[in-house]
């Protein structure tokens, strides 16, 4: 009977084929064959949609400019940059995923101490992808610990889902370079600028030295190796009148 049914039906889908069956009164268990058949048929057709939909996105990814400014002070000095908000990031990317039937939604955990938050995007006919990324709260700047969890949080929605869409967002936060490059934090940036002043170290040639374009996009992982090089600067002696560089 199976066969008869699908030769009947002129536009041969899983969802015409069980539309007969049905009328042609086919045994339960043919039925449940249909069903999970035109389920398949459907994750297979929606996960395609999905694909389709995120290349089409991506042929033409909105721009996510810097749009706030950061300014601390940082031992004898300020320091300061600039990175594009939560705000801005998800307004400029969810407007461009709508366009192509996707949305983004976030989930947050709390587990031991770290924070992980999970972002989800979903395409209209029902398939989606997802990705999370854990951190700990972030305490630099003096937060105090609601401060912190809602930074970490902020900065971990961001992430997933310009990781997610697979977009580098021009100029984040690191002035072009890969967007999900960990830079130093706050507290660690004023160690750095602390031990400049102390020492009166050449700031262009130590950022050189670090191979970074400012003290502020200093890799984290090479936080270890600037302390120690700056640990090890013997204080210069400045001559009357010079200015810091």
């Amino acid at each position: 009977m199976t066969e008869e049914i699908v030769c009947e039906v002129k536009e041969t889908t899983p969802a015409t084929v069980l539309d007969l069956a049905i009328e042609k009164g086919a045994s339960l268990e043919q039925l449940e064959k249909f069903m999970e058949l035109k389920f398949k048929w459907e994750e297979r057709e929606a996960k395609k949609a999905y694909v389709e939909a995120m290349a089409d996105f991506k042929a033409n990814p909105p721009e996510i400019e810097k749009d706030k400014h950061v300014k601390f002070k940082a031992g004898q000095g300020t320091a300061e940059y600039s990175h594009a908000s939560l705000a801005n990031v998800t307004k400029k990317i969810n407007t461009g995923l709508s366009e192509h039937g996707l949305s983004a939604a976030w989930e947050t955990n709390q587990t031991n101490g770290t924070i992980s938050v999970t972002c989800k995007i979903t395409h209209i006919l029902g398939h989606s992808e997802e990705t999370t990324l854990t951190a700990s709260p972030d305490l630099s700047g003096s937060k105090n610990p609601i401060q912190a969890i809602g930074s970490a949080i902020t900065y971990l929605q961001r992430y997933t889902l310009l990781s997610l869409t697979g977009l580098a967002a021009k100029e984040i936060d690191d002035d072009g370079k890969e967007a999900f490059t960990e830079y130093i934090n706050e507290k660690q940036l004023s160690t750095i600028v602390d031990f400049i002043d102390d020492k009166a170290v050449d700031k262009t040639k130590f950022l050189a030295y670090m191979k970074s374009e400012s003290l502020e996009t200093i890799l984290e992982s090479d936080y270890n190796k600037a302390i120690a090089s700056l640990k090890a600067k013997k204080k210069a002696v400045r001559q009357p009148g010079e200015d810091d560089k």
